[in-house]
């Protein structure tokens, strides 16, 4: 066997993807939300899109799409191209909890992706309708003894599903649960009363307690957010040692070449860094930077996708 033969084709086509990193992007680039528009992950995804756009002059199209828990995101992204230009902004929902709730899922978390970076870390607030006579996590939890498997919470990704069956558990309440295909829907339907609690990302809460239409009860970090520090632990509220939180990454399809990955790595470091992503996102949303080499989050998401089935196991919570 000629093995000089066989090695040509290989430095060829590892030539060409070097050469390809070196001139990315050279068209617009697609990130995929598996969320709908105003999430906390579609906000991210807003920012980074400026700040990369800044750096190449390439335009950064958000693409979203809801549903499926992040089921239809995710497989669209596991369906793209490897060529670098679509990237799945992703959070333990798609790539940690889903594995664990759904008895099939349409994709698969580890071996459909290429991992790029961890963006980011953040914590959950509790609310209700300021309108609401609950006005502490104590109260909340009396009303549910009170009326067990009738008082309502909503969900529109598995960190804000799983945070809320973490809170029946641990605070020894029966709550009836109600699916949204995203977060902002669920905060849609608790502002009009149809629901009376959820647990959502800050980024999609915060907006409406400072508006005065929702009424934050706790957070779910073991410390308080900076970004509304009269605002109480759900630990120290009323449910002692409760601490869930969520995290964000930047995913391409399998098969993309490493050198496009680590140029990938390498354009999305320097855009969570920068001033326009932390005005646009990080600054206003308590969400901490956080960054890793490909490698170090492949690692991350095996360790975070053994908690969060630890948690879910706990929680009771039964395969979809």
């Amino acid at each position: 066997m000629n093995f000089t033969k066989l090695a040509i084709p290989a430095v060829c086509l590892a030539l060409s993807a070097a050469a390809s990193a070196a001139n990315f992007p050279e068209k617009p680039i697609r990130f995929v939300v598996p969320f709908a528009a105003g999430t906390a992950t579609d906000q991210l995804a807003r920012a980074l899109g400026r700040a990369v756009t800044l750096e190449t002059k390439q335009q950064v199209v958000v693409d979203n799409k809801p549903g499926g828990n992040g089921f239809i995101g995710a497989s669209e992204a596991a369906r793209a191209a490897p060529d670098g230009y679509t990237i799945l902004i992703a959070t333990n929902t798609t790539h940690a909890a889903a594995d664990h709730l759904y008895k099939k899922l349409p994709y698969d978390p580890v071996k459909d992706f290429a991992p790029i970076t961890g963006l980011g870390k953040g914590g959950q607030i509790m609310v209700v309708n300021a309108t609401s006579p609950v006005t502490s996590v104590k109260d909340f939890i009396a009303l549910a003894k009170k009326e067990p498997g009738k008082v309502t919470f909503g969900s529109g990704s598995s960190s804000s599903r799983v945070a809320g069956e973490l809170f029946q558990q641990m605070a020894g309440v029966q709550l009836l649960h109600v699916p949204y295909k995203s977060n902002t829907f669920a905060i849609t339907d608790l502002l009009g009363g149809q629901i009376q609690m959820m647990i959502t990302d800050s980024a999609t809460g915060l907006p409406h307690i400072k508006s005065g239409k929702l009424r934050a009860l706790g957070y779910s970090r073991n410390t308080r957010t900076a970004l509304a520090p009269e605002v109480p632990t759900i630990a120290e509220a009323g449910v002692p040692g409760y601490d869930v939180g969520y995290w964000f990454a930047a995913y391409a399809p399998a098969k993309t070449p490493p050198p496009l990955v680590a140029r990938l790595n390498e354009l999305l470091s320097r855009a969570a860094k920068s001033p326009t992503a932390n005005a646009g996102f990080y600054a206003t949303s308590g969400t901490e930077i956080f960054l890793t080499t490909p490698q170090e989050l492949g690692k991350f998401q095996q360790a975070e996708s053994k908690k969060w089935g630890e948690i879910i196991k706990r929680a009771g919570i039964e395969k979809e």
